[in-house]
């Protein structure tokens, strides 16, 4: 049943998210967003829900000729009063990033062609050209093609962003959250809220917000203004997390300003905090002929690393630049990838699926695992530390406190050595992660998410790996888990009773620098971890699932199946079919009936989709999925197991584009007309096996065409 809001729900709402501030976090709150909190309870309602109104906008600017709402009484009455009261103001008060987001590209453009601006560059970005247009508006106002007089900017706007900030915890968060919550589109973790706040003193976190809006507004700057930043004292952090936004707000505003002025951007970058800030001023610095500070830092970092990512850049950088290596240790491990492998062309949209379809015709298992594995493996050993000891501020936090300060180790060092003591064993960790995942199963995680499968490549992992390595992986990832929150090989591989990580990279692949940092990690553990090299070429032992479906309708969304026939081909020959009804569990329009011959009569005895959803997942396994127009037929499959919580992923190949392909110039390349066209048989047009059999020899023909 599709779930309703009441009438002043964003009331509600605004009331529950200010009521926040009552708690601990009312201790952060500055001058301004304490005297915004009460001045908005001291408002009449009607008024209270126009700032309601106003606050779940994306932008602090509202046209009071769109403000009405049959809920309040009078609203234009209440908005003159709220101007009049100092909550609203001319246009000319909004920031320059504010009106960005209120105009197209197209919209700046007419404007600087307006006010007579000249010497732009119509491919300049938005931000670029938005600063050219605040200037010329600041001497001539608004252009008249413009109509600007009924728009309102919200002076409330910083005391709100600043709630949000502390509220969500970082500066992208909106109130819409709330109802996204109530319909059930969005699981938060209501259960667990303390009343705590994000930041210990008022101070810290007013310089993390500080940072992390700063950063944003940096592309509205001119030259003048980001110079001026940077040489502007910046305000102290006392956190971990007021810490990471710093470091990004000096990594981006350092990296402006070596367009503008490299002296200055070197000096900046220098003393900027954090491992991005110091890789830049190397770089940058080592090019400016600076090499023996730059090689004293480097052999700084490489006895004394800040983390595992700054320390691989370190001794990569100091080997090319000052032992005369002529390439990185990443194209090097390319270079020398364990194997290459030759797959069939068609999986080149879905590759690590492609290895392992190719490792089980094989008779070589392997599972799909990059990051899944061990953040899940991570998250379901730590559990009752991460998600109830680390207790989130607000029901909206999906990620641990922890996690975000990258502090996990640190915080709770005693309960998590405590517990790998207890899991010593593959059978006493597996017992524990079968329980954390039953007892905790579908609730809101930001590190992996469910799926019935969930614990396979965990309980392969346990059945072949020593218990030690997997500990001491898991160990390390709560020691920095910044370093090691993705970058993990893959796929993982088990041949001849030998477990590997295998890293997959088609050609025109890079290995990322997090890849080599968690490779070399696992390899630290005692894993064996190859790079996998792939190569294309057309293989004759590649499954093809031809696929044609019938439906009540055109939209996936809305309509259903009401029949599937696969024909299966491997090396141009067919060699199984497959084909039912389905029950859509609807009314199928007539029109739809004289079209495909499939009456509500005939499906009311058939199969609904779940009854039949294994048999089309095991009869597609490891093939390319083909159709005529694949999309129609690949969306409502993937629909239907989607409806169903299942995951359906398959290589897609289109006969329409491979008939374009291998015979140019046709007047039409529907299926009745190529079918006509080549004289293939097909028995009866708009039923599904009919059609899959006919777009199956079409696909044969395409192929053997060089």
């Amino acid at each position: 049943m599709r779930k309703t809001l009441p009438e002043k729900y964003y009331l509600d709402h605004f009331s529950e998210f200010l009521a926040f501030f009552s708690g601990a976090s009312a201790a952060l709150l500055d001058e301004k967003s304490r005297r915004f909190i009460a001045d908005f309870q001291a408002l009449p309602e009607p008024q209270q829900c126009i700032i309601a109104r106003a606050a779940n906008r994306k932008y602090a600017i509202i046209n009071r000729e769109h403000f009405y709402y049959e809920e309040i009484n009078q609203p234009q009455v209440q908005l003159d009063a709220l101007i009049t009261s100092g909550w609203f103001g001319p246009l000319s008060e909004a920031p320059v990033w504010e009106m960005a987001g209120m105009l197209t590209k197209a919209d700046v453009l007419q404007c600087l062609r307006d006010l007579g601006v000249s010497g732009f560059v119509v491919s300049a970005k938005k931000a670029e050209l938005m600063t050219l247009l605040f200037d010329a508006v600041e001497t001539q106002g608004w252009p008249s093609s413009l109509s600007v007089e009924h728009l309102l900017f919200c002076r409330f706007d910083s005391a709100m962003r600043y709630l949000l900030f502390l509220y969500f915890g970082n500066n992208k968060g909106r109130l819409n959250q709330f109802s996204m919550r109530d319909l059930g589109i969005m699981r938060t973790r209501q259960q667990a809220v303390s009343d705590q706040a994000r930041f210990d003193i008022p101070e810290d976190a007013q310089a993390a917000f500080h940072y992390a809006s700063g950063a944003d507004e940096f592309d509205f700057l001119n030259n003048n203004e980001l110079l001026a930043l940077g040489a502007k004292p910046q305000p102290e952090t006392f956190s971990t997390i007021s810490q990471v936004y710093a470091e990004r707000y000096h990594t981006k505003l350092g990296s402006k300003l070596l367009s503008i002025d490299r002296h200055a951007a070197l000096q900046f970058l220098e003393k900027a905090p954090g491992d991005a800030a110091k890789e830049k001023w190397l770089r940058e610095a080592y090019k400016e002929g600076r090499k023996d500070e730059v090689k004293a830092q480097l052999e700084a970092i490489i006895d004394s690393p800040a983390s595992d990512t700054l320390l691989a850049f370190a001794e990569d950088f100091y080997q090319r630049k000052y032992h005369k290596k002529r390439t990185s240790v990443v194209t090097d491990m390319l270079r020398n990838a364990s194997r290459t492998l030759q797959l069939d062309e068609s999986q080149n949209q879905a590759v690590e699926q492609g290895v392992i379809a190719w490792y089980k015709r094989h008779n070589i298992e392997a599972w799909r695992t990059e990051n899944r594995l061990w953040r899940s493996l991570f998250a379901l050993t730590f559990w009752p530390i991460l998600f109830e000891k680390d207790a989130p501020v607000t029901e909206f936090d999906r990620r641990p406190q922890s996690l975000k300060n990258n502090n996990f180790y640190t915080t709770f060092h005693t309960d998590i050595d405590a517990l790998l003591a207890k899991v010593d064993n593959a059978a006493a960790l597996m017992k524990h992660i079968a329980a954390m995942a039953a007892a905790h199963y579908g609730k809101a995680n930001s590190l992996f998410l469910w799926g019935t499968k969930v614990l396979d490549p965990i309980k392969g992992l346990l059945a072949h790996a020593p218990i030690e390595q997997v500990l001491q992986v898991i160990k390390m990832m709560a020691e920095d888990f910044n370093s090691l929150r993705d970058g993990f090989p893959d796929i993982m591989v088990l041949e001849n009773g030998l477990l590997r990580f295998e890293e997959i990279k088609a050609p025109g692949d890079q290995l990322r620098r997090n890849q080599l940092v968690s490779i070399q990690k696992l390899q630290q553990a005692g894993f064996e971890v190859q790079i996998t090299q792939v190569s294309w070429y057309r293989d004759p032992q590649q499954p093809y699932a031809v696929v044609d479906i019938e439906t009540t309708g055109g939209h996936s969304q809305y309509h259903r199946i009401t029949e599937v026939g696969i024909v299966k081909i491997v090396n141009g020959e067919v060699v199984d079919e497959w084909q039912s009804l389905i029950n859509p569990q609807r009314h199928i329009p007539s029109n739809i009936t004289r079209l495909t011959g499939i009456s509500n009569d005939m499906v009311v005895d058939a199969p609904v989709f779940a009854e039949i959803a294994d048999a089309i997942d095991e009869f597609t396994q490891d093939c390319v999925f083909v159709a005529h127009n694949v999309n129609f037929d690949y969306g409502f499959i993937k629909q239907e197991f989607a409806r169903l919580e299942r995951p359906f992923r398959r290589p897609k190949l289109c006969t329409v584009r491979e008939s374009r392909k291998a015979f140019p110039g046709l007047p039409s390349y529907s299926l009745a007309n190529l079918t006509k066209h080549f004289e293939v048989k097909m028995e009866q047009h708009h039923r599904a096996l009919s059609d899959a059999r006919a777009a199956a020899e079409l696909l044969v023909m395409s192929q053997q065409v060089d």
